[in-house]
């Protein structure tokens, strides 16, 4: 009923958020996040440490301990990220520290020959 006795253009333009257009991946809100980017980048070196050291049997220690570091990093950042390029460099890193990890509790695990 409000409506109909409102004359019209009465009523102000609904306010537009301050987003950019594109729908790309790199697309940001515009604000900095340091603690969420430096998750993400901690969480890639410690991916990528842990997949190469992975290639190698005697680097089981150095593998497993960065790929279980780099998968807990990485899933506080993907629980606290606010963008999908955050997002998306944290599901790298995790990816390359679990396999990092897998393959380094294969080969000896977190205290395989440390501890007896």
């Amino acid at each position: 009923m409000a409506q109909t006795l409102r004359p019209a253009g009465s009523r102000p333009a609904p306010r537009r958020a301050a987003r950019p257009a594109t729908g790309s991946l790199f697309a940001t809100d515009g604000r900095p996040h340091p603690r969420q980017e430096a998750l993400m980048v901690v969480t890639g070196v410690l991916g990528i440490l842990a997949f190469v050291t992975a290639m190698f049997h005697s680097l089981h220690l150095l593998s497993s301990w960065a790929g279980l570091i780099g998968i807990l990093t990485g899933a506080y950042g993907q629980y606290i990220s606010k963008t999908t390029w955050q997002r998306f460099g944290l599901i790298m890193g995790l990816g390359a520290s679990a396999v990092g990890f897998f393959l380094g509790m294969a080969h000896g695990g977190l205290f395989g020959g440390v501890i007896t």
